[in-house]
């Protein structure tokens, strides 16, 4: 049989593998079988392994759009077609040639079960749902799951889309069940953490449900396993918790701990959107952490000598041109304040990994101020308690700042001194002797 005539039997047989049909009768009046009653993958003859292209079916495109529409019959001979494959399977003998041509077979006639049932459509390319951002993706190689489903998204002959503010991902033909709204807007509305422990209220308080989704739930995960959410302390069911793991922010600000434990899907999202955001002053929350953690104290001593030096830097034209405050632009609040902390900055100072970037950067900062630029050394100190030693700057380790009148000293002196500050009492000399210059007038 040349190739042409092989294609051509190939093409009448592959929509229909397994319809026997009636018997036709032959040229001399017997009956003989039809020739679409199988096709050649499962014969009993014997291809060239060059034929074995045309043989599976890849010598046509199986993910192409069907043209027309198909009728409920196609997609019932289609699951025939894939029942009687896995049959034909399982008789075969075990690593043969054939058995492993029919499971190929196989995982073609399965994809184009899912075309006839999923069919690409003209999706738009964004969607708006429950706060949702719906972008359509393109990646047709990534493989995803669909948080709605829990299925596999197969990108390759199904449309998907990713929320932008949350990366909640779903398939196009979950995008109308979906009932969960936009952890985003939870950022955005209510930025603060849960700060008790595992606030666990039990199963009995939740009606034996999924603290999302209703589902019902046991521990004994009939019908459907009841998993713990570690930051909401509540129980969810597999759908809504897939075992992800995440630092909770409460362990880390009461026990300095930093180990990841499971949380639902959306806690898992909410966790990650809030890790950047400065929502966290311990010293109101646990000040005694101070006293245990030798990295916090530390820190906090660099970024009261960053506040310290960021006037030098606004007032300087050089300092401006370099840009020099913008090292910190990933950690903006650093130069607005020392107080407050993201979940990030405790995670890098555990690390150690802060403590080394905010040190060079300090160095950097105060090389400017102290040796590079000539306006910025003209606004130091001289101590007026002893009036020697070298130019003082207010975040020098060896200096003490006035608090009335942010005058600079060195620190022994101004502890040894029992008089006042004298820039103070100039200050205030200064203010009695036009006080009677204002009532004259």
């Amino acid at each position: 049989m040349e190739y042409d005539e092989r294609l051509a039997l190939f093409r009448q047989t592959r929509l229909n593998p397994f319809d026997r049909g009636e018997e036709e009768d032959g040229p001399q009046g017997g009956k003989t079988p039809p020739q679409h009653a199988r096709p050649e993958l499962f014969s009993g003859t014997r291809t060239h392994s060059s034929d074995r292209t045309m043989d599976l079916g890849l010598a046509e495109d199986h993910f192409s759009r069907p043209v027309g529409s198909f009728v409920a019959s196609d997609i019932e001979q289609l699951k025939l077609a894939i029942e009687e494959c896995k049959k034909l399977i399982l008789e075969l003998p075990e690593h043969s040639e054939r058995q492993k041509d029919t499971v190929v077979k196989l995982i073609h006639l399965r994809l184009k079960l899912q075309e006839l049932k999923d069919p690409e459509e003209d999706e738009p390319n964004l969607r708006v749902l429950l706060e949702h951002r719906f972008s359509k993706e393109k990646s047709k190689s990534v493989k995803q799951t669909c948080d709605k489903c829990s299925t596999i998204i197969w990108g390759l002959i199904q449309t998907w889309y990713t929320c932008t503010g949350c990366y909640y991902r779903c398939h196009s033909k979950c995008m109308n069940l979906i009932t969960k709204p936009c952890v985003r807007s939870k950022v955005s509305h209510q930025s603060e953490y849960e700060l008790s422990i595992c606030p666990e209220i039990g199963l009995d308080r939740q009606d034996y449900r999924c603290a999302e989704c209703r589902t019902p739930i046991s521990l004994r995960g009939v019908p459907s396993e009841a998993r713990q959410c570690d930051y909401t302390g509540q129980y969810y069911c597999s759908t809504c918790h897939w075992n992800d793991t995440a630092i909770i922010p409460a362990r880390v600000i009461h026990n300095w701990e930093f180990e990841p434990r499971k949380v639902c899907r959306s806690s898992m999202r909410y966790l990650a959107l809030m890790m950047p955001r400065p929502v966290l002053r311990l010293k109101e929350i646990n000040p005694l952490l101070f006293n245990f953690v030798e990295e916090l104290v530390e820190i906090r001593k660099l970024r009261q000598d960053i506040l310290l030096m960021k006037p030098y830097f606004i007032t300087c034209k050089e300092a401006m041109e370099a840009r020099l405050l913008l090292q910190l632009q990933d950690r903006q609040h650093f130069v607005e304040n020392d107080d407050m902390y993201s979940l990030q900055d405790l995670i890098d100072i555990s690390s150690g990994r802060l403590s080394c970037s905010l040190t060079e950067i300090h160095t950097t900062f105060a090389k400017h101020i102290k040796l590079d630029c000539e306006r910025c050394q003209a606004k130091g100190f001289v101590c007026e308690l002893c009036k020697e030693g070298d130019i003082l700057f207010p975040f020098d380790s060896h200096t003490s700042v006035c608090h009335d009148c942010s005058a600079v000293f060195h620190r022994d002196c101004y502890y040894d001194n029992s008089t006042t500050c004298p820039r103070c009492a100039r200050m205030t000399e200064r203010k009695q002797d036009d006080e009677p210059d204002v009532k004259e007038a």
